[in-house]
């Protein structure tokens, strides 16, 4: 959710605002679900994820808000970090966080078919047919870009560290 949502919604709605909404959507649908095992759920779990994402950019183009005049919201990394602080050492937490901010503006800069076939294949753990399927591409054209893209992200976070 938060390579997906990234700021897009300013201090308006944060990644873990929309994924509480999702998870919410979930447990309120949780017996329309019919269990196929895991890749099933996580298929599932992707497509509401991404309902939400494109339900909260509707209503916030439709409103043309200005988030210009809002005050901003705390930082997810900061939620982030607190809460794992328990977990690493101080320099352990900042070297985590360094990267995930590098890997959050790497991947702002990809178009969005790249964010996209990332995000299917990796994140949500779809196979390659399901994603050439949700993508309306080929086997072989996700493959493609897939690979391009994943270079083109070590790439960037190799020039940015």
């Amino acid at each position: 959710m938060r390579l997906r949502v990234g700021r897009a919604f300013g201090p308006r709605d944060g990644a873990s605002d929309v994924v509480q909404s999702a998870c919410r959507d979930l447990l309120e649908r949780l017996d329309g679900f019919q269990h196929g095992g895991e890749h099933a759920f996580r298929h599932w779990l992707y497509a509401t994820a991404a309902r939400k994402i494109a339900d909260r950019f509707a209503y916030h183009g439709a409103e043309r808000r200005d988030a210009g005049r809002e005050a901003p919201a705390p930082e997810a990394s900061a939620a982030l970090a607190a809460a794992l602080a328990g977990l690493a050492s101080p320099s352990q937490q900042a070297v985590g966080a360094e990267f995930l901010a590098r890997l959050e503006h790497a991947f702002d800069e990809l178009e969005e078919d790249e964010r996209e076939v990332v995000l299917l294949s990796r994140v949500a753990g779809l196979s390659r047919a399901e994603v050439a399927s949700a993508m309306g591409r080929t086997e072989n054209a996700v493959l493609n870009l897939l690979h391009r893209t994943l270079v083109k992200l070590a790439a960037r976070l190799d020039v940015e560290g």
